[in-house]
């Protein structure tokens, strides 16, 4: 390769004829049937294989992430299958597309918000004291801006998210329990004492942390959910091509639409 294309690479993989490599390993003969799944994808992004103890927790993560029923991010995959039956491609890319603020966008929002706030805070690991400072001043500044705490509340779950506390267990006993979960926890004590209201920490936002936690750049985060999501999507396209739901909702807001429609004018 010449200097002048010498930007022309990847560092990730790569093929001849009769081997395929990634980050320096031989896939056939030093990854498959060797690693799981879940420790290529973390050493595809953090460029080394994880220790038992981070494999559980990020195994715990994806899991959590996998699935939460019919959410609007679902219904968009069964829909677009309703339309484009031939397309499961173009029915997962429609779920994964819906994937923002309020379903899977807070697990990168969340270690976003944590990551910066951190970035701020001395000492390595911090103290308590001063994480605890710093969420308290992080959420102020939020909710005098008028914005959304990231990785608190859940439209379902109003009280405890069942996925957060055995997301911290995993973590504490994988002796992985970092700054980005032990400030989560904080910034949502923070949240109640200066609202009077307490928010539970959601999944998603847990996740976020967690995978913070775990090496995984912020900016990819939200990846990791759309990563766990895939799967979830895919079984209820194979739900949907065996017990369609997708045409008997259209049908059903159509017959509402035009039950609601207004009268036509009478001139």
């Amino acid at each position: 390769m010449s200097s002048e294309d010498s930007w022309l690479h990847t560092d990730i993989g790569g093929s001849t004829a009769d081997s395929i490599t990634l980050r320096g390993r031989d896939l056939a003969r030093d990854l498959m049937g060797k690693v799981s799944f879940s420790e290529l994808a973390f050493l595809l992004v953090v460029r080394r294989l994880p220790t038992a103890g981070e494999l559980g927790l990020l195994d715990a993560v994806l899991v959590s992430l996998t699935d939460h029923g019919l959410t609007p991010t679902v219904l968009a995959a069964r829909l677009t299958h309703t339309g484009a039956p031939e397309s499961l491609q173009g029915a997962i890319a429609a779920g994964l597309l819906g994937g923002g603020s309020v379903y899977l966008g807070p697990t990168e929002d969340t270690a976003r918000f944590l990551s910066d706030v951190l970035a701020g805070v001395p000492g390595a690991p911090p103290s308590d004291g001063a994480l605890e400072e710093a969420a308290s001043a992080a959420v102020r500044a939020r909710i005098a801006a008028g914005e959304r705490v990231p990785g608190l509340g859940h439209p379902i779950h109003k009280v405890v998210d069942p996925r957060v506390p055995r997301l911290y267990a995993i973590a504490e006993e994988g002796g992985l329990l970092g700054p980005h979960l032990c400030l989560l926890r904080a910034v949502a004590e923070a949240h109640a004492a200066q609202t009077g209201r307490r928010l539970p920490v959601n999944g998603a936002g847990a996740a976020g942390a967690a995978l913070a936690d775990l090496g995984v750049p912020p900016s990819l985060a939200r990846g990791f959910a759309l990563l766990a999501r895939t799967a979830g999507l895919v079984a209820h396209l194979g739900e949907e091509m065996e017990h369609p739901l997708g045409p008997r909702l259209y049908a059903e807001i159509d017959d509402r639409v035009r039950r609601a429609a207004p009268p036509a004018s009478a001139d």
